[in-house]
C-alpha cells in the first residue's frame, strides 16, 4: 500500500519526501503529506459503489425503456464519471486554499447563472418532469451539485468577512439567508427540493460553526422548517409523498407514491443478516425503481444484509467525523475559512448520506437524493471528489504549518 501511495504521489508532485518548509503555495502537493486513511476510505466507497452500480443496473436493458443499452452501459458511464472526477480532484488538490477563498464569490455567481440557464427550454434537459441537467456530450451536468460546493465556499468566505458582526442578525445573517433564498427559488423551479434541503443545512451549519449567536441560529432553523412545511402543504404531490411514507403498505399507496419505499423495505428485509449474495438481488429486476441511483443502499442491504449496511454506515460516519476533525484542526491553526470549508464538506457528505439512508430504510419520506460517492450519477461523483480533494488540500496545508512551514 505504501508503494502504491508513493506511485500515486508522483502524479501529484515531482517526487517523494517531505514538503518544503518554504511554503505550500508554489510547489505541487504530494500524497504522503496528507491524511491517507481519508483517501483510502473514499477509494473503498467508490470501488464498492462501482461494483454495486453494476450489480443494480445489469438487468436494466431487459426493460423496453432501456432496450437499446448494453448490459455494461451504466457501468462504463460510471467508470467515465470516476475517471473525470479523479482528474478534477487532482487538479482541485493542487489549488491553494487561499485561491479557493478568493474565488468563492465568483464561483457562487457562476452556480447561480447555471441554475438559471438550466431552466431555459431546449437548454436544460428534463427527466421525469424535472429540468435539472445540462447536456455536455460525454455526460449530463447537474448545476445543483456545483451549487452545493459553491454555497459551502461562499458561506465560509462570508463568515470570515463578517466575523466582526456575527452577533448582529441583520448584518451577519440576513444577507446570507437572502443568498440561500435565491438559490432555493431557482432549485424549487426545477424542482429539486432535496438539493435545496442539503444546501440550506450546509449554510446553516457553517453559520453556526462560524459563531453566529445560538438564538439566531435556532430562529433561522425554525423559519426554514416552517418554510419547508408550507412548501409541502402547498403541493399536492409532496403531501401525497408524506402520506405514502406514513403508510406505504396501504392499498392506496402500495402501487403509487409508496411503491419505491415498500420495495426498498422488501429488499432490505430479504437481505436479513448476511444478504443473498452479490448479484442475487430480486428487487433490482425491475421491481425497485432507481435501484442504481437513489435506492442503491436497498440493493446493498438485499445482497449484503445487515452486515453490508452497517459497513457503509460506519464508513460514512468515519468519513464525516474525520473531515470535521480536519476542519477543527484548521481553525485551531487560525485558518478559519479552511476550517469552515472542511467542516462544511463533512456536513454535506454526512447529511446527504443520512437522508439517503433514512429514505431507503423508511425512516424518512422519499426524497430524490443519491448516496454520496456510491450512487450512479456523473455530476454528483465529480463534485463529491472535488470537495474531498479540497479537504485533503486543507489537511495538507495544516501539516505543512505544523511542521514549521508557512503560506
Amino acid at each position: 500500500m505504501n508503494a502504491l501511495a508513493a506511485r500515486i504521489g508522483g502524479w501529484f508532485g515531482r517526487g517523494g519526501g517531505r514538503p518544503a518548509a518554504r511554503g505550500y503555495a508554489a510547489a505541487p502537493a504530494r500524497i504522503q503529506a496528507f491524511d491517507q486513511p481519508l483517501l483510502w476510505v473514499t477509494v473503498a466507497l467508490l470501488a464498492f459503489g462501482l461494483v454495486m452500480v453494476y450489480s443494480a443496473s445489469i438487468a436494466l436493458p431487459d426493460n423496453p425503456r432501456f432496450a437499446r443499452y448494453a448490459h455494461t452501459h451504466f457501468l462504463l458511464r460510471h467508470l467515465l464519471s470516476l475517471a473525470l472526477g479523479f482528474v478534477a480532484a487532482m487538479i482541485a488538490f493542487q489549488v491553494p486554499v487561499s485561491t479557493w477563498e478568493k474565488t468563492a464569490p465568483w464561483l457562487f455567481l457562476a452556480s447561480l447563472a447555471l441554475l438559471a440557464i438550466v431552466l431555459i427550454p431546449h437548454v436544460g434537459k428534463g427527466v421525469n418532469g424535472a429540468r435539472r441537467w445540462i447536456g455536455l456530450g460525454v455526460m449530463s451536468f447537474q448545476p445543483s451539485e456545483l451549487a452545493k460546493l459553491a454555497v459551502l465556499l461562499y458561506a465560509s468566505n462570508y463568515m470570515v468577512r463578517r466575523m466582526g458582526v456575527k452577533e448582529r442578525f441583520f448584518r451577519a445573517v440576513l444577507p446570507m439567508a437572502a443568498a440561500v433564498a435565491v438559490v432555493g427559488l431557482l432549485l424549487l423551479a426545477e424542482p429539486d427540493m432535496g438539493a435545496f434541503m442539503v444546501i440550506a443545512v450546509i449554510a446553516m451549519g457553517i453559520l453556526f460553526l462560524g459563531g453566529v449567536n445560538a438564538r439566531m441560529f435556532f430562529l433561522i432553523a425554525t423559519v426554514i422548517v416552517v418554510a419547508f412545511a408550507l412548501m409541502i402543504a402547498a403541493s399536492d404531490w409532496r403531501r401525497e409523498r408524506i402520506f405514502a411514507y406514513l403508510d406505504p403498505w396501504s392499498e392506496k399507496h402500495a402501487l403509487g407514491k409508496g411503491y419505491q419505499l415498500s420495495h426498498s423495505l422488501i429488499a432490505i428485509g430479504r437481505g436479513e443478516i448476511f444478504g443473498v449474495g452479490l448479484g442475487g438481488s430480486v428487487e433490482k429486476l425491475h421491481w425497485l425503481p432507481e435501484a442504481h441511483t437513489d435506492f442503491l443502499l436497498a440493493v446493498i442491504g438485499e445482497e449484503f444484509g445487515l452486515v453490508g449496511l452497517l459497513a457503509v454506515i460506519v464508513a460514512f460516519f468515519w468519513l464525516t467525523r474525520r473531515m470535521v476533525h480536519i476542519g477543527r484542526q484548521a481553525v485551531a491553526l487560525d485558518r478559519v475559512f479552511a476550517g469552515l470549508a472542511a467542516q462544511g464538506v463533512g456536513l454535506w457528505v454526512g447529511f446527504q448520506a443520512f437522508i439517503n439512508m433514512g429514505v431507503n430504510l423508511g425512516a424518512l419520506p422519499t426524497k430524490g437524493l443519491t448516496l454520496p460517492l456510491m450512487s450512479y450519477g456523473g455530476s454528483a461523483i465529480l463534485m463529491n471528489l472535488v470537495a474531498i480533494a479540497l479537504v485533503l488540500r486543507i489537511d495538507y496545508e495544516n501539516r505543512v504549518l505544523m511542521r514549521g512551514g508557512r503560506a
